[in-house]
């Protein structure tokens, strides 16, 4: 350790999205290379002399206690901890939750240094691990609130690569393992004999974490709720959700100094019919063993859906990844037209 895979790994890995803005401090560590950015670590980041990198990771993060603020972050998984290196516009941003960002500045306000705060989760500490639809994204919860971190890879790839490096970090984690069920077989591990509903598919590491990850239920859940939202015009036997993606809708801001584009995190799902845009809740579904009652909001709130058949043009943009496209709706307030027609036309 360090090998010269694992230093070739993490400098690849170490670019922030083309689409973010980061701070000085964040593009600092972005600019470190291999065995740089090892020392990086172990002198500012490490909290235990034999501990080791093994997986870095740039990621949008949302906190639990504060779930309306996606933060850029540096994600470094060692073999003793999750670490998240944050912009320190955070902690400004939160500086009425003083209980969760308890921090004093008061003495590097007026120095040259750009400061990053690093919140640390304890491998030891960690409860689960909750995969969302299609890998776009993963929650880690551990003992308390303050402890659930979702990361918002936007990737399946992403996501997939560090829950295997995770994985193999926890195996070497000495952990009494938890007493086997009497009698293993699929329903009693994965159904309610009760109720005959299944569960989410779980997976219990021998580290004692589980890994959860969404079954087909959940698919049918979101196209009954597509349905919902279409006015029950449609069929629910013949909606099939075709895409399920986490992007951004770009809203241009006028007359600030370089007409700046603000990007608005949207859930997109495309049906057969329709393209409809959401405002989802990543952290708070499905609720922590100690939530008292359910989320202020809904995990789906609509935020915008057309029709396909009102659907004009795409546009795409020439630039590299992350792909921009415009939909170009030809829709008259939402009107059918021939609908109305016929029904002026042959009413009574």
């Amino acid at each position: 350790y360090p090998s010269e895979f694992l230093m070739q790994k993490i400098t690849e890995d170490n670019q922030i999205p083309l689409h973010i803005n980061a701070s000085a401090s964040l593009q600092y560590v972005a600019g470190l290379k291999g065995n740089a950015l090892i020392e990086f670590f172990h002198n500012n980041i490490a909290e235990v002399e034999n501990e080791e990198l093994r997986h870095l990771m740039w990621s949008s993060v949302l906190f639990y206690k504060t779930p309306d603020v996606e933060a850029m972050a540096c994600v470094l998984l060692s073999t003793k901890a999750i670490y998240f290196l944050l912009d320190d516009s955070v902690i400004h941003a939160h500086e009425h939750q003083s209980d969760f960002w308890s921090q004093d500045h008061s003495d590097c306000e007026n120095s040259s240094f750009h400061l990053s705060c690093c919140f640390v989760l304890k491998l030891n500490d960690l409860q689960s691990v909750n995969v969302g639809l299609f890998d776009q994204y993963f929650r880690i919860t551990g003992p308390s609130a303050d402890h659930i971190v979702t990361c918002l890879t936007r990737d399946s790839y992403n996501t997939h690569a560090f829950i295997q490096q995770l994985m193999a970090v926890l195996s070497l984690l000495a952990r009494t393992p938890s007493p086997e069920p009497v009698d293993k077989d699929f329903y009693s591990e994965f159904g309610n004999k009760n109720t005959g509903k299944m569960d989410n598919y779980e997976l219990i590491h021998s580290s004692r974490v589980k890994f959860i990850y969404p079954n087909e239920e959940e698919i049918g859940d979101l196209a009954f709720l597509v349905a919902e939202k279409m006015d029950g015009l449609t069929n629910l036997q013949s909606l099939n959700i075709l895409l399920y993606v986490l992007a951004f809708q770009v809203n241009h801001v006028e007359g600030s100094a370089s007409n700046c584009s603000l990007l608005q995190p949207k859930t997109l799902i495309l049906t057969s019919s329709d393209l409809f845009l959401f405002d989802e809740d990543y952290i708070s579904y499905p609720l922590p063993e100690f939530a008292k009652e359910p989320p202020k909001k809904d995990k789906y709130q609509l935020a915008d859906g057309r029709r396909i058949r009102d659907l004009d043009r795409v546009l795409m943009g020439y630039q590299t990844y992350p792909q921009a496209l415009t939909f170009v709706f030809d829709d008259v307030q939402n009107q059918d037209l021939m609908q109305n027609l016929t029904l002026d036309h042959f009413g009574e």
